[in-house]
C-alpha cells in the first residue's frame, strides 16, 4: 500500500511560478501533457499574470510538490516525480474541483496514470475527440 501524507494547498503566488515552470518543462512529466513545450521564465510570469487565480499548489513540508489549475474548464495537473505515489494528485484534483466544480479533463490515450487518478476521484470517461479522452466528474457527466 502506498503511503499518503497530509498535503496543504496554497494559492499559486509568484514565489511558486519558477517551480511550476521547471516542473512543466521537466522531461520526466512531458509525456503526460497534451503538448511538449519549453516555457521561459518570462512566458511563465506573463501566463500567471492572467491565470494565477485558477491554480493551486500542493505543499509538502512547506515545499511545492505539484500544481493544479482549471483554465476555461480544462484541468491542468502535475505532481513532481519525487512526490508521485503519495496521494498528492488526488489532493490537487479534489482541491481544484472544490474551486471549479464543472471542470473536466482531456488526456491522451495511454496516459494510464492520469486515467487512474481521474477514475479514483469519481470521474468517468464521457467521450473522445481530436484523439483525446474526455473525463468529467461522474455526478456531472451526462449519461
Amino acid at each position: 500500500m502506498k503511503r499518503q501524507i497530509v498535503v496543504p494547498l496554497a494559492p499559486a503566488n509568484p514565489e511558486y511560478y519558477e517551480f511550476m515552470r521547471q516542473l512543466r518543462n521537466d522531461p520526466r512529466v512531458q509525456d503526460g501533457f497534451l503538448e511538449r513545450v519549453c516555457i521561459t521564465a518570462q512566458d511563465q510570469v506573463a501566463y500567471m499574470a492572467k491565470h494565477a487565480g485558477q491554480y493551486i499548489i500542493a505543499l509538502v513540508k512547506n515545499e511545492p510538490a505539484g500544481y493544479a489549475g482549471s483554465i476555461n474548464g480544462d484541468i491542468r495537473i502535475c505532481t513532481h516525480p519525487d512526490f508521485q505515489g503519495l496521494g498528492i494528485g488526488r489532493v490537487l484534483l479534489n482541491g481544484i474541483m472544490d474551486r471549479f466544480p464543472s471542470s473536466q479533463a482531456r488526456i491522451k490515450p495511454g496516459n494510464h496514470a492520469s486515467e487512474a487518478l481521474f477514475l479514483a476521484c469519481g470521474f468517468k470517461q464521457v467521450g473522445e475527440s481530436d484523439g483525446l479522452l474526455s473525463f468529467r466528474r461522474a455526478d456531472l457527466a451526462a449519461d
